[in-house]
Parts: structure tokens; C-alpha cells; sequence
């Protein structure tokens, strides 16, 4: 992996909206962390095997992870009460079947087990996520076609 290939790397990150990644090979370790908290903090680079290393490499070991766009905290007040809906997978977050039709659920909706919930692509894959409990949606805490991260909080429910 080259110079370019990592500076790409830790722009996807930060575009994705993604905490922390991190990237294992045989010959190197990538750890990129993007948020508030990562601007004053370097990413490092290991090279685990440096004999495969090019020889135009640069001799920095650490790159400054491009900070994220600044994203609003989810502010909630009660989630003591709530259950929180989890993303299963990495994907692309799709409130809508398509782009002409309704979405699967609005904020005050009542589900119950088996409704779909909204649909992650992945890898050119349309998911369907079905909810798992019952309830009122109290609040969507993802954009429409935004990436999302496995076990990122999609929703906000009231079992009551």
C-alpha cells in the first residue's frame, strides 16, 4: 500500500463518518481515527515487513487523519427507556425502498417484530433490517443514503 493509497484511505474514513478503522495485513497495520477526539491525535502507520517496502516510500510513520465533517451528537434524553436498534452490517443506509416510494417508518410509527425497518446495501446487497421488537419509533438516528458501521445505533424505540 502506497502514499496514495493510504491518503485515500483516511479520506473514505472520514467521509464515511466511521470512528476509528483499523487495517491488518501481513505486511502492515493502518489504525485511523476520525472525530472530534482524532484531530490532535496522529494515525499510525506500522510497516510489519519493511524489506516490502518501495523504496520511494516516505520515511513518515504517522499521518494526520483528515478530521471528520462535523457531525451533530445524537442528543437523547430518555434512552434509558428506549431500545436502541443496532446496525447488523457496513453498509449504505436506506430509509426508502427506492427513491419514488414512502419510507418503511417515520418518527411516532408503531412496529412490531418483523417490520422492515429500512434496508443496508452492501456490496451492491439490499438488506432488509426487520425489527426485532415492538414498539414507536421514537427517533431516526441516521440520515437517508448515508454509510453506517456495524452495531451503529439506528433507532431509537419505545416498548411501551
Amino acid at each position: 500500500m502506497d502514499l496514495k493509497e493510504i491518503q485515500a484511505l483516511i479520506k473514505f474514513v472520514a467521509k464515511s463518518g466511521a470512528q476509528e478503522v483499523s487495517l491488518e495485513t501481513e505486511d502492515f497495520k493502518i489504525n485511523i481515527k476520525t472525530g472530534p477526539d482524532a484531530s490532535d491525535q496522529p494515525t499510525y502507520v506500522q510497516a510489519v515487513a519493511p524489506q516490502q517496502m518501495p523504496a520511494a516510500a516516505p520515511a513518515a510513520t504517522s499521518l494526520e487523519a483528515a478530521p471528520a465533517a462535523p457531525t451533530a451528537p445524537a442528543e437523547v434524553d430518555d434512552s434509558d427507556n428506549y431500545i436502541t436498534i443496532k446496525s447488523p452490517m457496513i453498509g449504505t443506509f436506506y430509509r426508502t425502498p427506492s427513491p419514488d416510494q414512502d419510507a418503511f417508518v417515520k418518527i411516532g410509527d408503531t412496529i412490531e417484530p418483523g417490520d422492515v425497518l429500512c434496508i443496508v446495501e452492501a456490496m451492491k446487497l439490499f438488506n432488509e433490517i426487520e425489527s426485532e421488537v415492538s414498539g414507536k419509533i421514537v427517533k431516526i438516528l441516521v440520515d437517508d443514503k448515508t454509510p453506517i458501521e456495524y452495531d451503529q445505533p439506528l433507532f431509537l424505540v419505545d416498548p411501551s
